[in-house]
């Protein structure tokens, strides 16, 4: 409504300047694990908060792994694609590394703060690659919450997506919502919370697209940060 999502199932606060998502990020590490479509959420953060500094690693934009940090405010935020199968022209394999691992090596607790999403990549593999992927996951995930119950752990699910000629021979978004139905039913029942960017970005009005406009990532990082900095409000 009016552009902004409203949620069944989160209490979302609107993080509508700069300052209002310094303050809830302020002394916090965010690891930002997945495809192209969080990465999104990277250079949002980066361009929307003046403070927040992206350090050059010499990675191509459009794959990293990237980090960006605030001093004055305490805050990292890193970005890194996921391991493979994944589609990019060139990329090191020593930038691929598989998301469980990396959670593996996450200490965690109260300011740290993970999202993860993959998808996309998957379209072109059976089913049964996907859900391997995410049991392996969810167990690294349920050995970090059991190291550090206070991480904040959310999960941002697919989103539709334009179908050109071309894209249609290896996308589809039926093959995307079944991923997301396995998704959501991999991680229900866990202390993990869910950025629903499949109804946000099927409820809107602008066209679909695999990287969606600003105005529905401003709403996926209002309700990521509604989770990391939940209203005092019962």
């Amino acid at each position: 409504y009016k552009d902004q999502w409203m949620s069944m199932t989160c209490n979302i606060r609107r993080f509508d300047t700069p300052e209002r998502v310094t303050n809830c990020l302020r002394r916090k590490n965010v690891y930002l694990f997945g495809d192209s479509t969080v990465r999104q959420w990277f250079e949002y953060l980066t361009e929307f908060i003046p403070g927040l500094k992206i350090f050059d690693l010499g990675n191509p934009k459009n794959i990293g792994p990237h980090l960006a940090v605030d001093l004055e405010n305490n805050i990292m935020v890193e970005y890194h694609p996921h391991g493979p199968p994944i589609r990019f022209n060139t990329v090191s394999s020593q930038d691929l590394h598989y998301i469980a691992n990396e959670l593996d090596e996450i200490k965690g607790g109260k300011d740290t703060v993970i999202t993860i999403t993959l998808w996309s990549h998957f379209s072109t593999f059976p089913i049964e690659v996907y859900i391997r992927r995410l049991q392996n996951i969810r167990r690294s995930i349920l050995q970090l919450l059991g190291r550090n119950p206070d991480t904040v752990v959310v999960m941002k699910t697919a989103n539709v997506q334009a179908l050109p000629g071309d894209v249609s021979l290896y996308n589809s978004d039926w093959f995307s919502y079944q991923h997301d139905l396995v998704l959501r039913k991999m991680f229900t029942g866990i202390n993990v919370a869910f950025v629903d960017a499949w109804e946000m970005t099927i409820a809107h009005y602008l066209p679909h697209n695999l990287h969606p406009e600003r105005v529905i990532v401003k709403n996926e990082i209002d309700m990521f940060l509604s989770y990391v900095c939940p209203s005092e409000k019962r």
